[in-house]
Formats: C-alpha cells, structure tokens, sequence
C-alpha cells in the first residue's frame, strides 16, 4: 500500500492510498478518514460507495462528512468505482466501464478480466484496511448515492452479518427495470436476467430485507428520478413491514449540494446502530 497523501481535518487524519488489487488486475486508490478516537482505540467503520462517473475524491472532498466522522468516532472509506488504468476495458458512454463498475462481478467480455467491483469492495479491500488501520471489523455501516447507493443497499442486505448498519441517498432502487441498471447489467453479467436479481435493491427488499432499519433519503427534485425509481424500493418495503425510514427531501436534486445536507443524518444514524460516539 501506497500513503498518496494525509491531511489533518477534524483532529483526525484523512488518507489517500494505492495499492495493486489482485480482483481488478490494476493499481486502486481508495480514501480513509480515521477520526481522533482511532489514536487510542478501533474504531467503526461507515463504507461510503459512490456513483457514476466519481472517483474515491468527490465524497472525500465535497459531502463534508469528516466533520461529522469526528463528532461521533467513525471510520470513513472511499474506495474508487471501478478499474481504471491502462489495459482496463472502458466505453465512450459515462455510464458504462471506467466510473460505472456497478458494484458487480463482471462475466461478460471485454469486462470480466477486471471489472471485479463486488469482490474488492466486499474482500479485497476490506483485508487491506483491517491490516492497515484501527478499524473495528465487527461494527460495520455500508452507504452511498446513487450507483454507489444501489452498490450498499444490494451488499448490505446480501450480507447483513457483515454490515450492520445500512443507508442509502438517492440510490439506483431498481436497475432490473431502469435504464441506468439494463445496459449495465446486460452488459456485465449477460442476457439472463434470472442473474441481475441479486443487484437489484427492490428485489433484494420483497425477497429477504434487512434485519435492522433501513434509512434512504430521495430529493424530491432530483433530475434523475425516473431512473432511480425509489418507489419501486419504498412498496417492496412497506409489503414486507420493513423498518424503513425514507425522506422525499422538497428542493434536493442529485447533486453534492444535496448529498453534503444530508451526511449528518446518515453519519449520526451509523453511529447509533455501529455503537459509536
């Protein structure tokens, strides 16, 4: 592993990392805050997963969750949301290949030699940072936006041993039906849609939950809802009595603007059901 830079912020330490990933077959940079309480203790950790087009820098550096992280004593991880580099598959279009990994284990050429999102982010990384850090790997949260909120809700209700506390803003609620999810999806793992379901957060919900609550915030002005389908999310968990907390937020689009209004909330949420603070 590879310090690309640490800046002091909040009394804690936020990190730049590279490293050669095994899964991926190229070099990943990921972001780590730890706050001031992971100088003498491990601490929780809070998976933040990002969307279409992002690196591991926009949360870093625009969602102003660091401030929040200190407040209540947890870890934060920014990893990237996708291979990238030389020799990486890619596609003219935003929405597939570099920055639009999907958080899926691709099957399909010319993606599958290294479009290995799932593993990486469930196994790869996750050996790395309990190595490398304070981190408590019994106490973690997994959350994102958009791409990457479509990424924490599909890991966190598949392996909800794991994480133990699960959020999402503005997730991508049912790709099986949208065409931010179709394309992907075919062209990641193929034609057999019987293959998606377990990437599709609608579908995870009728089928198993979660076993904890669930909180997701939506902006109700969001220039992209017809694709995130939230309602989709919201219906599969009334139907099975999820515990369920969701927000239609009035004046919040799909921006940073409004993803950095509503950090706190998702933080200080993480830190109740992690133990933290």
């Amino acid at each position: 592993m590879k310090t690309l830079s640490e800046n002091g912020a909040f009394g804690g330490v936020q990190g730049v990392y590279s490293h050669a990933s095994d899964v991926c077959g190229c070099e990943m940079t990921f972001a780590v805050y730890l706050p001031p309480q992971a100088r003498r203790e491990k601490v929780p950790v809070l998976w933040y997963l990002s969307g279409l087009t992002c690196t591991h820098e926009n949360a870093m550096t625009k969602a102003g969750a660091q401030k929040w992280a200190a407040e209540t004593g947890l870890a934060l991880i920014f990893p990237d949301t996708s291979p990238r580099g030389e020799g990486v598959a890619n596609d003219p279009a935003y929405d597939l290949g570099q920055g639009a990994g999907f958080y899926v284990n691709a099957t399909e050429a010319p993606w599958a030699p290294h479009f290995r999102m799932w593993d990486y982010i469930v196994h790869e990384l996750p050996a790395l940072v309990f190595e490398s850090f304070a981190l408590d790997p019994a106490r973690q949260g997994i959350t994102g936006h958009s791409m990457g909120g479509h990424g924490a809700l599909t890991i966190g209700m598949t392996l909800p041993e794991t994480y133990r506390a699960l959020s999402a803003i503005s997730p991508i609620a049912n790709p099986c039906a949208s065409d931010w999810g179709r394309k992907q999806l075919t062209a990641y793992l193929g034609q057999d849609e019987t293959k998606w379901a377990g990437h599709d957060a609608s579908l995870l919900m009728a089928e198993r939950g979660y076993p904890g609550p669930v909180m997701v915030d939506q902006g109700a002005a969001d220039q992209f809802l017809d694709l995130l389908k939230p309602e989709t999310l919201v219906a599969a968990a009334a139907k099975r009595r999820q515990p369920f907390r969701f927000r239609m937020i009035e004046g919040c689009d799909h921006s940073y603007f409004y993803v950095a209004s509503v950090i706190e909330d998702h933080i200080r949420f993480h830190a109740a059901q992690l133990g933290a603070g």
